[in-house]
């Protein structure tokens, strides 16, 4: 029985580009650390194996010929793999995680955590990564457990022994309501009905009037701040609270970015209140348990976004 057909390996790979970038044998070996009788010799064996010339040898240097050009392209492509392949294997030895998955809030999805996402995609560009989003509570669940290495949340109310945390980013929430709500509706029955309405909401207005909140599946009001009404109505969805909130079913606190475009085309409106300003200005963090060892990724991704959130100087 014939062997199989594989006159390469990394080694002639790596001589056959070197050979090429470089124009000669001795350059080359120069290059690969070999004397240029070692480089000469093995071209000449992969010619044999090969059974067709790849250089002519008629002048001062060698000439790459048709077959040699026509094999560089996939020659450059396994030589890039077994790098990308090598440097991987280095950085899992190293503690490189298999997967990184970070949960985020979904109320920070517009948080600056992609940028730094980007960068770490390129440093380690075989790493897999996860994106997920939850409620808060369930985030930190995903993070106790170990199904997610980071977190990316707001403050918590209080500290938490097995979290390490670094402070990333602050995020504004705006009390925002339809101006087709009722309530807002109340405010324009006067007897001036041309005149502007000035502000005339007060804090129990907050808890008379249904707040629709982003909340986990298995929430208590234990485990929400800013809920001032009465009448909750609950999801776990960002985008659907501003639906709700969009469709006049009750007010609710929303990220500022996200509202912003629907604030100014007047499709929402923000509550002006008579004795407090609205805005919640809460502190975002990037959460890891002290718990499961942190890896590679899960450190550098810490490091970037920490970076992203610095002030130039």
């Amino acid at each position: 029985m014939c062997s199989a057909f594989a006159p390469f390996d990394s080694d002639t790979i790596q001589t056959l580009l070197a050979v090429l970038d470089h124009g000669s044998f001795s350059a080359a070996a120069r290059a690969l650390g070999k004397v240029p009788s070692a480089v000469s010799m093995q071209i000449a064996q992969l010619e044999a194996e090969l059974q067709m010339p790849l250089f002519a040898r008629d002048g001062r240097e060698p000439r790459p010929l048709p077959a040699a050009l026509a094999l560089e392209p996939q020659a450059r492509l396994l030589a890039a793999q077994l790098q990308q392949l090598n440097a991987h294997a280095l950085a899992l030895q190293q503690g490189l995680e298999s997967r990184l998955t970070l949960a985020i809030a979904p109320e920070l999805l517009s948080a600056p955590w992609a940028a730094p996402l980007a960068a770490l995609a390129q440093e380690y560009p075989q790493l897999a990564i996860e994106v997920l989003t939850a409620p808060q509570a369930d985030a930190l669940t995903m993070l106790h457990s170990g199904r997610a290495q980071l977190a990316l949340v707001f403050e918590r109310p209080s500290l938490d022994g097995r979290e390490g945390f670094q402070e990333v980013a602050t995020e504004t929430l705006l009390a925002v309501i339809a101006p087709s709500h009722p309530l807002m509706q109340s405010l324009h029955q006067g007897p001036l009905p041309d005149e502007p309405a000035r502000p005339q909401l007060r804090e129990h207005h907050l808890t008379n009037t249904r707040q629709i909140i982003v909340a986990s599946r298995d929430w208590t009001l234990d485990h929400e701040r800013l809920v001032y009404a009465r009448d909750v109505w609950r999801t776990d969805n960002h985008v659907a609270a501003l639906q709700m909130v969009s469709a006049g079913i009750g007010w609710g606190w929303l990220p500022q970015p996200l509202v912003a475009p629907l604030l100014q085309s007047g499709a929402l409106v923000a509550m002006e209140f008579a004795n407090l300003s609205n805005g919640a200005q809460l502190y975002v963090d990037v959460v890891w348990s002290k718990e499961h060892p942190m890896g590679l990724a899960a450190k550098r991704f810490v490091a970037l976004v920490q970076a992203a959130a610095s002030p130039t100087p």
